[in-house]
């Protein structure tokens, strides 16, 4: 009974997870826009913040309940998932061409913050001092992206427009509900991963690497895939890199601010290490010699079955 009950609080607590996540993003959004902020602002910060918000909610409570693998591995299992099987399904669907000097600027950027990651868990914890790094990390690459922002605006314009006729009446009741269900639905995902890792003898880290941190990233499946569809290449992988960038900088920064914890074994030697070798795969694909840089069907397949091996092999020895 009670692994029927932790399945099912994993399976509701996803359902529930990705959909208060996007009534979360389009409230503040609403409410943004109704006081008057720039697209930018809502762009940098909302987008940003609501495609991680599962992410990053699920990690919070993960390590304030005394559960730092499913804290680690969600955040680092979320990018490799993001650079894996999002960015590799969405080229196998649409070949994605990276054209924008924002973008190729920003690929590098992503890989001298995974370098980061790997330094902040050398030493097999992550302290106070670690997170604030990572957070000042952040509001360094922020303030970069606001003196970049004349390159971005009218992207980021179109895509807040959808909402634009929405009440803020409305959006405030999007607001106070998705983020009520919000922390509700990675309550119950928390304690449902924590409960079939123990029923299985399986590793905490191993359920946030998995699935934990499939089910976090799907907001990012459906963002991209759309994107990609659309034509909007640059935001189709601009997701991926915003995404993975708060998750390895505001999710863990902010989960070692509330409550320091240390690294479990294979983090670094396994997980950072797969999130480094993919992170620079993707830079190559994305802004090497070519001009423009094109990640293609081939390249994409490659990335999905780099995530297919590095998954069953984490199954495997669990």
């Amino acid at each position: 009974m009670t692994l029927f009950l932790a399945v099912t609080a994993v399976l509701v607590g996803l359902a529930v997870l990705i959909w208060s996540a996007d009534k979360f993003v389009d409230g503040a959004s609403d409410v943004a826009r109704h006081f008057h902020v720039s697209p930018l602002v809502i762009g940098m910060i909302i987008i940003g913040f609501g495609t991680s918000a599962p992410e990053m909610v699920v990690s919070l409570f993960a390590s304030i309940d005394g559960n730092p693998g499913i804290a680690l591995g969600n955040a680092y299992g979320s990018n490799i998932a993001n650079l894996g099987l999002i960015l590799g399904i969405t080229a196998l669907l649409s070949p994605i061409a990276v054209q924008s000097r924002i973008v190729r600027q920003e690929l590098p950027i992503l890989t001298a913050v995974t370098l980061v990651a790997a330094w902040i868990v050398w030493d097999a914890t992550i302290t106070r001092v670690d997170a604030l790094l990572l957070l000042a990390l952040f509001g360094a690459l922020l303030a970069w992206s606001f003196r970049k922002s004349a390159e971005t605006t009218d992207a980021l314009q179109e895509e807040m427009d959808v909402h634009a006729d929405v009440g803020v009446r409305t959006a405030t009741i999007q607001l106070v509900v998705g983020l009520l269900l919000l922390i509700v639905s990675s309550r119950a995902l928390v304690w449902g991963s924590v409960e079939i890792a123990g029923w299985f003898g399986v590793s905490d880290l191993v359920i946030g690497l998995t699935v934990v941190a499939i089910g976090t990233s799907l907001p990012e499946l459906a963002s991209s895939v759309a994107a990609a569809r659309k034509g909007k290449h640059d935001m189709a992988i601009g997701n991926v890199i915003g995404s993975n960038l708060f998750n390895t900088l505001v999710v863990v920064g902010l989960a070692g601010l509330v409550a320091p914890f240390d690294v479990p074994d294979g983090v670094l030697t396994r997980d950072v290490a797969v999130m480094g070798a993919m992170t620079v795969g993707v830079m190559i694909f994305g802004a090497g010699l070519r001009r423009p840089g094109r990640i293609n069907r081939w390249e994409g397949a490659t990335l999905v079955a780099t995530w297919i091996v590095y998954s069953v092999y984490l199954v495997f020895t669990a």
